[in-house]
């Protein structure tokens, strides 16, 4: 599937991610279904599409996180392999990942496949910090959910 489909399909996702939207994210972090004959988008373009601000995409150049072909005017064109790493990043960001951590793991990517066991690590204990941060907001949502039923049994003032 195109990746800008993919793309779609799982920002537009609900509340709860379904299998075809998971499935659709694991397409997308897997680098052998990109398709080379998509055309580059611009920067406001990849934007809108990724659903960050231009300024965002522009700091991650500057911070290394990607690099983004020019055209022949010198504008930046964003391939499907760089939608699909902002897609990575956005996801990791997300999750709580610092940016130090982001730039270590993308260096590691970019010098091959020796580097695999140290991304490995970083991937495991960002799992650990978001199956704390879930429990962290499980235990927050509770809370919540009990105030509100407190609440109900009383008129508003």
């Amino acid at each position: 599937m195109a990746t800008e489909d993919l793309i779609e399909r799982i920002l537009a996702a609900g509340d709860e991610p379904s299998a075809s939207v998971i499935d659709a994210l694991h397409e997308l972090l897997d680098d052998t279904t990109i398709e080379t004959s998509a055309t580059p988008k611009s920067v406001a373009e990849a934007a809108r599409l990724i659903g960050l601000s231009p300024h965002t995409l522009r700091y991650y150049e500057q911070e290394g996180l990607l690099r983004p072909a020019r055209n022949a005017s010198g504008y930046r064109e964003y391939s499907a392999f760089d939608l699909r790493r902002l897609i990575f990043l956005t996801r990791m960001r997300l999750s709580g990942m610092t940016m130090q951590d982001l730039k270590r793991y993308i260096a590691l990517v970019e010098h091959g496949p020796s580097t695999i066991p140290e991304r490995r690590r970083i991937m495991l204990d960002q799992r650990d910090r978001i199956v704390r941060q879930i429990r962290e907001l499980t235990l927050a949502l509770e809370t919540t959910e009990y105030k509100i039923r407190v609440y109900d049994g009383h008129p508003e003032g």
